[in-house]
């Protein structure tokens, strides 16, 4: 191998971790020269069970040598079991469930489905939204990546984040008036439209954008602005699905049920699967409409099969209470950080989903992009993984997603390490 392991690569944004990963197991991953690293990003926010899961392991191994791809045309057991037991966890009139391979596909299937039944073609989404790197999600995020790639599609439209932290809407004791911001959004958005309004697609916690858990009653508020308008409500529920924030699916804390649901890294516990899922009334206009979404992946029985493993697992094991209970502790060790080191901005977040924000002045709230390059690199020298959003001015926004498999003494470990980290780069 070249002493270069990186020549060959296409650099495809951030930086690539300083040593060759060989194996993975639970809450670790493992160099080449055999050190481990305690994982709080669970890959890429993925891996709920953990690495190399034993329930994920033998269903892989009995899958892939009876039944791994089939024309995209066919179904499987896997397919049909798979999409049942999604609709089944579900409210009604989420019933329909389309089974893809990446957040991005599912969130394209979405949009596309979106302009076809509502017969519109206008998409809004956050400031700080991150929905994929395929065209229409693409054109929907504006985190990062929209320079210097030309334009996107016709009618995308920003909304502005409700960011409870650094409020730009505010009543009288300072903190963020949520509904006088989503009216002026609106304003905007109705100012800019042709007339031609499809969807409203949003992330019930904006992860890449820092970690922005949205405000009770906003997912409400925001469903009304949509039905309004004739818009159809999209939830991209990517990394907060599936027990991830103590709740099966995030939107119940709000009890607000969206048009279409997109679903991924979580379902697919680290392989790739997906899914969009709307309601039979939905479904049924967009297929009397035509609807494409003929993909090479579309309905694999490999990762249905991992998907079901993945529902056998989180209700077995009753996850939804465990990642209750151990964001519980997460949030005390994290506010705990907090009180230690006047460099920590913020907390927030729910379950096993939770960020933290340093600052370089906590009254001025000013972020702190160097500090947090030196909080990840001294995390990771210690043997902790940690994700620091590698976006321009949200460098100190740590975003912390362990296993829910994760026990009490490894988060306990994880919270020690970053403590040591915080203190010995901020001072």
């Amino acid at each position: 191998m070249s002493s270069n392991p990186t020549r060959h690569l296409v650099r495809y944004g951030g930086s690539f971790s300083p040593d060759l990963i060989a194996r993975a197991e639970g809450s670790y991953v493992y160099t080449e020269s055999g050190r481990a690293l305690l994982d709080f990003t669970s890959g890429q926010m993925s891996a709920i069970l953990g690495h190399s899961h034993p329930d994920i392991v033998a269903t892989v191994r009995e899958q892939v040598g009876t039944l791994d791809h089939l024309f995209s045309g066919m179904l499987s057991t896997p397919v049909v079991q798979l999409a049942q037991r999604l609709a089944e966890s579900l409210p009604e009139p989420l019933e329909k469930v389309l089974l893809l391979t990446t957040g991005a596909e599912s969130n394209e299937a979405a949009v596309r489905m979106a302009k076809l039944v509502t017969g519109k073609h206008e998409i809004v989404s956050f400031t700080r939204s991150w929905h994929g790197m395929t065209h229409a999600a693409a054109a929907a995020t504006y985190s990062s990546g929209r320079r210097g790639y030309g334009p996107v599609a016709a009618g995308n439209l920003a909304l502005p984040t409700p960011n409870a932290y650094r409020p730009d809407f505010t009543h009288p004791d300072g903190s963020l008036d949520w509904q006088r911001q989503l009216d002026f959004g609106f304003e905007m958005i109705d100012a800019q439209s042709v007339g031609s309004l499809a969807a409203c697609i949003v992330e019930p916690i904006l992860s890449s954008g820092g970690v922005i858990d949205l405000p009770p009653g906003y997912l409400r508020a925001l469903k009304d602005k949509c039905e309004q308008r004739d818009m159809l409500l999209i939830l991209d529920e990517s990394q907060t699905g599936l027990c991830r924030t103590g709740d099966w699916y995030a939107f119940q804390r709000d009890q607000v049920v969206p048009d279409i649901l997109t679903l991924s890294k979580t379902l697919g516990a680290g392989l790739p699967l997906a899914a969009t899922i709307t309601s039979t009334e939905i479904e049924a206009m967009a297929h009397e409409r035509g609807f494409l979404f003929f993909t090479t992946h579309v309905s694999d029985p490999l990762v249905a099969a991992v998907g079901n493993t993945v529902l056998d697992v989180l209700i077995r094991d009753e996850l939804d209470d465990r990642a209750r209970r151990a964001g519980a502790l997460l949030r005390d060790g994290l506010l705990s950080i907090a009180g230690r080191h006047e460099v920590v901005g913020d907390v927030r977040g729910r379950g096993l989903m939770q960020g933290i924000e340093l600052v370089t002045d906590r009254d001025n709230k000013t972020g702190a992009d160097e500090l947090g390059a030196a909080v990840t690199r001294r995390c990771y020298d210690l043997g902790l993984h940690m994700n620091v959003v590698q976006l321009p001015g949200m460098g100190g926004i740590f975003r912390i997603a362990p296993p829910l498999t994760a026990t009490d003494d490894e988060l306990h470990s994880g919270l020690e390490m970053l403590d040591q980290a915080i203190a010995e780069c901020a001072h």
